[in-house]
């Protein structure tokens, strides 16, 4: 019975392990087929500085500093205390290669304010590259070198990339060349602070600088993404890195290439995420979509009748399931196309057609708006004045009340803060104090209604209930 036993189980282990062994990946002919398309580049960056000697000398012009102080501070000769130097940083990176005449990808952080961009390429042969155009937004970088018949890469499509898939990368960490990393895909359409025209694909695929610009493949051997980016509290790999997805990196080439340059989709909306308390508060079965704070002055939206309130649930016929990705969408639609915004208004479903502008640049989309003083209590327990010119100017806010005094009650448990301006409640837009008293005074005891403010300039919406 025991050896009858020990036969079975012998018999389950090797079952066991050799699944699990035809369970993993094997990367080798991939690594072989899609290597002679990676490069490695290196930039430099020429600045003028000047290199600080010893400030406690002062030497009568046309004097040395005397040789053992030369010798000891190592100060090259003839230097005197302050002097003009080329500093020449230089920076790692990865890229690949999508066209047998020379055309390269990488990341725009690669290349930014580079003097000169060095290709080197897997037979050893390194050429200087041109700049074909470079997009900060979406971190992608055009290249080109003088060369014909050169191995490229396998383009894939990134939209049927999903979790749980294994992916390899191949890059120049920390300089050394063409090491290769492998995962799985994390996550898709990850959305980063500040990187709002990104759907990410994030992986746990070991990167560290040098791999920037690298390719992301998938198993078929077809690059998926451009690794672009890591989180980490320590400066190194901690598991999370994110790629920018194929499809979205060859539309900024196309563009790139045609114009040098890159024109987005603009909808002309401040918007923020539905948490749980403002879907309560809006009549929403559960938090989704994205809340629109604030429409832009003369912006596509404005002049589609979209309002703030508004909350979009879907785009173009595409789910918008967090705030997040309403960016993704809006950017990738070509200025001066129809588009069909499916908004919650007032608790029912609608939809808005809006023709989409062009995304101006940075810093560009506000504009300037324009309001006298007084004040008083209410349900909310709280003091406001009317607002003035100075904050209208100040915060791009042209009507609403400031709340000058915030104690205990609904207001404070509200999150209400000093200096905040109330623009809308309950549906309502806020004009004066009068307005607002008003809207106050038939607001619901129990039931949370969604309050619009302006902190610092920033729009946003909070749940507001009396009791």
């Amino acid at each position: 019975m025991k050896f009858i036993r020990a036969v079975f189980s012998l018999v389950f282990l090797l079952f066991v392990t050799s699944g699990v062994h035809a369970a993993l990946p094997e990367f080798t002919n991939l690594v072989k087929q899609a290597s002679p398309a990676v490069v490695n580049i290196s930039t430099v960056q020429q600045r003028q500085t000047r290199t600080q000697g010893m400030p406690q000398f002062q030497l009568p012009d046309g004097q040395e500093i005397p040789e053992i102080f030369r010798h000891f501070f190592r100060i090259p000769p003839g230097s005197g205390n302050d002097t003009p130097r080329r500093k020449v940083p230089r920076s790692l990176g990865s890229g690949f290669i999508i066209s047998e005449d020379g055309y390269i990808l990488t990341n725009h952080h690669v290349v930014a304010e580079a003097d000169k961009v060095i290709v080197r390429l897997n037979d050893r042969r390194e050429l200087e590259a041109e700049v074909i155009g470079s997009d900060k937004r979406s971190d992608v970088a055009l290249l080109k070198i003088k060369a014909t018949d050169l191995p490229v890469v396998k383009v894939g499509d990134s939209d049927k990339a999903e979790v749980g898939e294994w992916v390899l990368a191949i890059g120049s960490p920390f300089g050394f060349d063409y090491s290769v990393t492998a995962g799985i895909i994390s996550a898709t359409d990850r959305s980063l602070a500040n990187e709002t025209y990104v759907p990410f694909i994030q992986t746990d695929v070991a990167i560290n600088p040098g791999n920037s610009g690298g390719p992301l493949f998938n198993l078929e051997g077809e690059v998926i993404g451009i690794n672009s980016q890591i989180y980490t509290r320590s400066g190194g790999f901690m598991g999370l890195s994110f790629a920018i997805p194929m499809n979205v990196a060859i539309e900024v080439a196309d563009q790139l290439k045609k114009s040098g340059s890159v024109s987005r989709g603009w909808l002309g909306v401040i918007i923020q995420e539905v948490s749980r308390d403002l879907a309560e508060s809006f009549g929403l079965e559960k938090p989704e979509g994205a809340l629109v704070a604030k429409v832009l002055p003369g912006s596509p939206a404005e002049d589609a009748g979209l309002k703030e309130g508004d909350i979009i649930y879907s785009f173009n016929g595409q789910s918008i399931n967090r705030s997040g990705d309403l960016p993704h969408q809006v950017g990738r639609i070509p200025p001066e196309t129809d588009a069909e915004v499916g908004v919650v208004r007032g608790g029912n479903k609608q939809s808005v057609t809006v023709t989409i502008g062009l995304l101006p640049a940075p810093g560009e989309e506000l504009k300037t708006a324009k309001s006298s003083e007084s004040s008083s209590t209410n349900r909310l327990n709280i003091q406001i004045s009317e607002l003035d010119d100075q904050l209208r100017e100040r915060w791009n806010v042209s009507s609403g009340v400031v709340v000058r005094k915030v104690e205990e009650g609904a207001g404070a448990d509200s999150g209400l803060m000093i200096g905040d301006v109330i623009t809308m409640l309950n549906g309502e837009d806020i004009g004066s104090i009068k307005k607002f008293a008003k809207v106050v005074s038939a607001l619901p005891d129990t039931k949370a209604v969604p309050m619009r403010i302006v902190r610092r300039g920033s729009p946003m919406f909070i749940p507001l209930k009396l009791k």
